[in-house]
């Protein structure tokens, strides 16, 4: 009597990050799988230092994911002494042997950049 088929086996969901520090841009590629179409929640999160109140200060973020912009965001920048930020989320399936490239670029007037991080996670 023959043995039925293994099952296949189901991979272990992926995670990619970065941590760019206080780069004013971070990229990330999630490689392509030649098997599998997959789903992940990508969250990308800046913070920027204001050592004392400055008129006009302001920090931004732009989003790119796959070539095309997928957010940006320019707030004015708060709380001095310590930090503020900004951050994003959402979800992005890659298609079965197409990589994705995530780029974040980040900017400041009148704090400093303190950290940019991107991070995706199979869902």
């Amino acid at each position: 009597m023959a043995k039925p088929p293994a099952p296949a086996e189901t991979p272990k969901p992926e995670r990619w990050a970065i941590d760019a520090g206080d780069a004013a841009q971070a990229v990330l590629t999630i490689p392509a799988d030649a098997r599998r179409e997959r789903r992940f929640e990508i969250s990308c999160a800046m913070t920027v230092g204001l050592r004392e109140p400055q008129p006009g200060a302001w920090h931004q973020m732009t989003v790119l994911a796959g070539g095309a912009q997928q957010w940006q965001r320019r707030v004015p920048t708060q709380n001095p002494g310590a930090w503020d930020g900004l951050d994003y989320r959402f979800t992005r399936t890659v298609p079965v042997g197409q990589a994705l490239r995530l780029v974040v670029s980040v900017a400041c007037q009148g704090g400093r950049r303190r950290g940019l991080q991107v991070e995706a996670e199979e869902i």
